[in-house]
């Protein structure tokens, strides 16, 4: 008799494995918690313009980091790679 003993760490080094997911999903946190550090210092520059035009960027982009944030806290992986999308494109 020969017992079927699955080991869940092998799952870890096969393409579609649940652990190549898990760190797909983590460099994702990670490329967004960057994406939001860089548009961050974006927002002061645009704070410091003494237009109105710079505040009004400042304004959006504050709502972006902070919708993007909101994705983070509540992990959801599809918002939190729309919000990398969008911030990636911010210049």
């Amino acid at each position: 008799m020969t017992l079927n003993i699955h080991d869940p760490l092998d799952d870890k080094n096969k393409p579609g494995g649940k652990g190549m997911e898990k760190r797909a999903q983590n460099d994702l946190i990670t490329d967004l918690l960057h994406q939001i550090i860089r548009v961050k210092e974006l927002i002061k520059f645009h704070e410091a313009m003494p237009d109105a035009e710079g505040m009004l960027a400042a304004s959006i982009l504050n709502e972006l980091v902070a919708e993007a944030h909101r994705s983070l806290v509540d992990y959801d992986p599809v918002l939190m790679k729309k919000y990398y999308d969008l911030l990636l494109n911010c210049d």
